[in-house]
């Protein structure tokens, strides 16, 4: 007979739903935190947010949040700022739709904030003056075809 060598059986891959219907307490920013809403994942644990004091930053998600709350472009989060790097913060929490219409309502958020949508920011100029030439140069193409 085989000896276990793994961590566990098929119960511990499923994973536990721990907090899932459980309501939890609007949590407000404090001293050295911001709202900001994911504009852009990067993988490897870190993500790209514009936060509502206007400064796009580079996020690290934190080891409590990496693979228990599943984070996806246009969410609310709140992120702490660091004292030495102004472009880079950690995301501390990740709000829920309902969190987030809440937090607005209270006036945490500016009104032109869309919760439920996600956010698609482009650069300007990369793709304003495209154009599409379907000109056939000569005839000999044209028979080809």
């Amino acid at each position: 007979m085989p000896k276990n060598k793994g961590k566990g059986g098929k119960n511990r891959r499923r994973g536990k739903n721990e907090n899932e219907t459980e309501k939890r307490e609007l949590v407000f920013k404090e001293d050295g935190q911001e709202y900001a809403q994911v504009t852009k994942m990067l993988g490897n644990g870190r993500l790209e947010a514009m936060c509502f004091d206007g400064i796009k930053r580079l996020c690290h998600i934190r080891g409590k949040l990496r693979k228990k709350v599943w984070i996806n472009q246009g969410d609310i989060i709140l992120i702490g700022l660091r004292d030495y790097q102004d472009a880079k913060a950690d995301v501390i929490l990740k709000y829920t739709p309902d969190e987030a219409r809440n937090l607005k309502t209270y006036g945490e958020f500016p009104e032109t904030v869309r919760i439920n949508e996600t956010v698609v920011y482009s650069v300007d100029g990369l793709d304003e003056d495209i154009e599409f030439g379907d000109e056939v140069s000569s005839e000999d193409e044209a028979d080809d075809v």
